[in-house]
């Protein structure tokens, strides 16, 4: 646990330090959402249906900025090599990123609600079930990222590379992120929430689960 936290705190620290990089990565997922509003047009209940995927779409492209420099301090000067001879796990150096990338994304995808509700109307009165759905997602988008970062640091085409072995893996988060955030917009007459959630929640298990057994054998390679 002491690993952890320090992993932690190192990247959180980091993240601070070069919080002018996340105003840039807003500035790119309100862009993405403007964009997608302008394809729809001033249809206003089209917009309103298909707001949560056009949230979650956009929030998915301006990870990819984020997750592919995580690593971008670790890989200088080798700096990775030294962190792992450190009396720490790999696991917990793996953990500790994944953390700090996921509070990185979750804050991003509640600061982009409001472009939302302002370009689409995607109100909703369920404000903390909304903030349960995008700490869940988040959470399922961050685990995988944070492992394929690790194994695409060291090329050159970091950036081209990582969302090509990103997206297919979590097509089944962005689903059920969709789903369960279209249902608080929209309205939940089934009470279809909890189910979505929770397969949700199932998902971010098992992400969370084998990035940490994998991410020994990929930093060692």
């Amino acid at each position: 646990m002491t690993g952890l936290a320090a992993a932690l705190r190192k990247d959180l620290l980091l993240q601070w330090r070069s919080r002018a990089q996340l105003v840039a990565i807003f500035a790119f997922g309100a862009a993405a959402l403007l964009l997608f509003s302008f394809a729809i047009g001033p249809d206003s209940v089209a917009l309103r249906q298909h707001s949560a995927g056009f949230l979650w779409l956009a929030l998915l492209l301006a990870s990819t900025l984020s997750l592919a420099e995580s690593f971008e301090r670790e890989m200088e000067e080798h700096a990775l090599e030294g962190l792992l001879l450190l009396p720490a796990s790999a696991r917990a150096l793996y953990y500790g990123k994944a953390m700090a990338n996921w509070a990185q994304l979750a804050l991003l995808g509640v600061a982009l609600v409001p472009v939302a509700v302002v370009l689409y109307d995607a109100g909703t009165v369920r404000l903390v079930a909304l903030l349960g759905v995008i700490l869940l997602g988040t959470a399922g988008l961050s685990a995988p990222g944070t492992l394929y970062a690790a194994m695409t640091a060291q090329t050159r085409a970091r950036q081209t590379l990582l969302p090509l072995l990103l997206f297919p893996l979590v097509v089944p988060v962005l689903l059920a992120a969709v789903k369960a955030t279209s249902l608080l917009i929209l309205g939940d007459p089934m009470e279809q929430l909890r189910p979505w959630a929770l397969l949700l929640a199932l998902f971010d298990v098992v992400h969370w689960s084998l990035g940490g057994l994998l991410f020994g054998r990929v930093v060692e390679e």
